[in-house]
């Protein structure tokens, strides 16, 4: 599980926008015009064929537009793997609260993903898709992390479109295949089709998606234990392995250090996987813990970065401003420490 770090501020702005859309001619409108033109009895068989008879002529004078042009009005600009290519570092945020509205609030405030954790969050399959939609309405992407590695769970998931899926308790490489295997389709993999359908193919209208969806997925496996650490390289190493992300929670775990992730001893053992993953090819992404900064990260070669979860983001902020409030009674006054002067106060609205 990752860390509660108090450090996951987003430092850009969000500055996507969605396409807008051409509305056609409301259906009462055309119902009137018709009745205005056509001189013969409208029933069910003469509404239709008139109807056959516009579309046809509509279909004539917009050749130039496609299903393609359709489906890409809504992608995204720029996916987390030619970000990634481009040698980019990119800053996420773990969403465990399955609430949409925060998972809006973290694509507006810029973070350059998310991980819709349902390994350790509440939700499920349904939870997440709004949470996707939600992060889709401001082109945010969404990596999917799954309560377990298996067929059916990474079936449900890629069905539902995210740009990224992160397989946990990754120990070996025969392992690793395996988690590549589910996101392929036969005979590369075993993953069950249902592209014309399904969210991930946009129910069907996408065209190139059957052409494009491995390019495009990343894979991400989780190394997490002692075990998964001596065989971190040779994960890395595995065709169709993107990134291998850090757990260092339950690594300190299954090491003897529960209460103690920054023991030394776990540090060392996490610049040992660090060390393999790189050396093994694959991009390094993993967790800021209070010790790490972004610097050091970026030195240590970590790609991906996820510095904070939305509960402990929340659970900080209530912590405190409840603290402000009840402080301020006991001292018997209104002046914070360190407090703003007169005309700087902000409203919770703004």
């Amino acid at each position: 599980m990752p860390a509660l770090s108090t450090t996951g501020s987003a430092t850009t702005t969000a500055a996507s926008s969605l396409a807008l859309l051409n509305h056609e001619k409301p259906a009462s409108k055309l119902l009137s015009s018709l009745s205005n033109s056509v001189k013969f009895p409208l029933n069910f068989k003469t509404l239709k064929n008139r109807k056959l008879s516009i579309e046809a002529k509509s279909a004539t004078s917009s050749s130039n537009l496609s299903t393609t042009n359709a489906v890409s009005a809504f992608s995204a600009p720029s996916s987390l793997k030619s970000r990634l290519q481009n040698g980019e570092t990119l800053y996420g945020i773990f969403l465990l609260s399955f609430s949409p509205a925060i998972a809006e609030i973290a694509g507006l405030s810029g973070y350059d993903f998310a991980v819709v954790d349902m390994e350790h969050g509440p939700g499920g399959i349904t939870d997440a898709l709004h949470c996707l939609r939600a992060l889709a309405a401001n082109q945010t992407p969404a990596i999917l992390r799954l309560p377990e590695s298996s067929p059916t769970w990474a079936k449900k998931a890629l069905d539902l479109g995210p740009q990224g899926i992160m397989f946990p308790m990754i120990e070996s490489p025969k392992m690793a295949r395996k988690a590549v295997s589910y996101c392929r389709f036969p005979p590369e993999g075993i993953r069950g089709s249902a592209h014309t359908v399904v969210r991930a193919s946009g129910y069907g209208i996408d065209e190139g998606y059957l052409s494009n969806y491995a390019d495009e997925l990343l894979i991400m496996c989780q190394v997490e234990s002692e075990e998964g650490v001596k065989k971190a390289e040779e994960i890395s190493a595995v065709d169709g392995v993107d990134c291998v992300q850090m757990g260092p929670l339950d690594l300190s775990a299954s090491m003897g250090y529960l209460w103690d992730p920054g023991h030394k001893k776990v540090r060392e053992m996490m610049r040992e996987a660090e060390k393999g993953v790189l050396e093994g090819g694959a991009y390094l992404c993993g967790f800021a813990m209070p010790h790490d900064g972004p610097i050091n990260l970026k030195t240590r070669g970590y790609h991906m970065v996820s510095g904070t979860v939305d509960l402990g983001l929340f659970r900080n902020a209530a912590v405190d401003d409840v603290r402000k409030f009840k402080m301020s009674l006991i001292q018997g006054c209104d002046d914070e420490v360190g407090g703003s002067k007169d005309g700087d106060e902000k409203y919770w609205s703004e």
